[in-house]
């Protein structure tokens, strides 16, 4: 899950909102059959159980004081390593045919660590449930940080073999693979404002963050290939871009921030070129840029979006500003501004749902061929209550609004909600219920919601 960023659907001026639905929704369009219907969750978010694997970026950021909104951890979280068997029932239950969780690296490089994975796979599989697993999801090894972290070229290496590994030993029963989850937040939130582990603010210094770790997905979609994988893909955060106004300055604001937010992330996989200006600040002469363009642009059989919300940009105003819970410094050549006239998640994000059809057709029209099948691997709310009205509402308006641009034309295979469970929600810490299922973080138990319920009847009826 992550801060609402930029997309490929440029800057626009932000349309009239939309209407909230006021009572119980209708039944939802027909999707086509095959498609995967899913919820995803993270390693760190939810496995706890601390003392079994390495200490990660994150044990180190939330250790440090202030870093996390109400001072908690994540070394117990859900206790998903010691529940697994309960959430995998939960799975079941809501009767979706996939699950997106992450692998995580500190894990795998602890004893017993794949031991743990295998047996979760098994219990995935035999719950009828297709496994995607993601093979990182932010929580970097501290040793590999201590080495250099993602501004070292050797963690893209690094992370090919741990890659290989895993597949190697899960390569038989999982047949969907993602390599990384939202590397423009990784790179935004973690190394160029500070908010995020490990903590960095490098401003636009940390763009070679974003190369390596660009390089590093390339590299892992090799190794996965080696070891006989058929169907890879990434897991990206994109959303419309709307300028403030009409006024030249904001509209060029609102179109650095999409090249720098969105496109710096979607042009070299799928064009395997940076956009106009970006490549020669990239680390390495130009020809080693290029050689690596080749690596990171190796072809994909699916491409996954994680949408919350559009961004609304303007020109800088000349202090900081708070977004989505994220201070904005003032030097940034850009400003955040709320998105006007419609209601918000208890984030504070805008409820936007046709900015999924935006974005899916803008996609299409500049990616064409290049696009891969598309995946929303990540698409949700937080709401409090277990009588979650509101994220009913939300999931089902951005279903329709996904339907619709399927109907344009877009080639989308799946769907999954953020998330399972209410979970450790990074630098908020446990303020922000994301959850189909409500976890009482003292007890650990978990009580599925009203949102959790309507899924379910929603799928059935899917099914026929």
């Amino acid at each position: 899950m992550t801060t609402p960023g930029a997309s490929a659907s440029g800057a626009s001026t932000d349309p009239a909102p939309a209407a909230r639905a006021a009572s119980p929704p209708p039944p939802l369009p027909r999707f086509p059959a095959g498609f995967l219907w899913g919820v995803s969750t993270s390693a760190h978010q939810i496995e706890g159980a601390a003392d079994t694997r390495e200490p990660s970026v994150w044990d180190a950021f939330t250790a440090g004081p202030g870093h996390v909104k109400d001072g908690t951890t994540a070394a117990v979280a859900c206790d998903h390593y010691h529940r697994h068997g309960e959430d995998v029932a939960l799975l079941r239950g809501l009767g979706v045919n996939a699950y997106r969780f992450s692998v995580s690296w500190p894990r795998v490089n602890s004893p017993g660590g794949l031991d743990f994975y295998d047996r979760l796979v098994d219990e995935v599989c035999a719950a009828g449930v297709r496994p995607v697993p993601t093979l990182f999801h932010w929580d970097l090894p501290l040793s590999v940080e201590e080495a250099g972290g993602w501004r070292a070229r050797e963690t893209a290496e690094r992370f090919a073999q741990y890659v290989a590994r895993v597949a190697g030993r899960l390569g038989d029963r999982v047949p969907t693979w993602l390599t990384l989850n939202e590397p423009a937040e990784h790179t935004l939130l973690g190394h160029a404002l500070g908010v995020h582990a490990p903590g960095h603010r490098l401003l636009f210094e940390a763009l070679p963050v974003a190369h390596h770790q660009l390089l590093a997905h390339g590299l892992a979609v090799r190794a996965l290939r080696a070891a006989g994988a058929r169907d890879v893909g990434i897991a990206n955060s994109h959303g419309p871009t709307w300028a403030a106004s009409e006024e030249p300055a904001d509209v060029e604001a609102a179109g650095f921030y999409d090249l720098l937010l969105n496109r710096l992330f979607a042009d070299p996989l799928l064009l395997g070129r940076y956009p106009d200006g970006l490549g020669e600040l990239m680390p390495g002469t130009e020809a080693e840029v290029e050689a690596d363009l080749k690596v990171i642009a190796e072809p994909l059989d699916r491409y996954g979006i994680n949408y919350y919300a559009p961004t609304r940009v303007g020109a800088p105003q000349g202090s900081a500003i708070e977004f989505g819970g994220v201070s904005m410094p003032a030097e940034l050549p850009f400003s955040v501004r709320p998105v006007e006239g419609r209601p918000v998640t208890d984030f504070g994000w805008p409820v936007v749902p046709e900015g999924l059809t935006e974005l899916l057709t803008a996609f299409r029209d500049r990616y064409g061929e290049r696009l891969p099948p598309v995946t929303i691997t990540e698409n949700g709310c937080a709401y409090e209550g277990l009588d979650d009205r509101e994220r009913i509402a939300y999931l089902d308006g951005h279903l329709r609004a996904l339907h619709a641009a399927m109907e344009a034309g877009v080639d989308v295979r799946g769907y999954f909600v953020w998330s399972l469970l209410d979970n450790f929600e990074w630098a908020e810490g446990y303020a922000r219920r994301f959850g189909l299922v409500h976890v009482d973080f003292a007890t650990l138990e978990r009580t599925p919601k009203a949102s959790y319920h309507w899924l379910r009847e929603a799928l059935r009826a899917q099914r026929g």
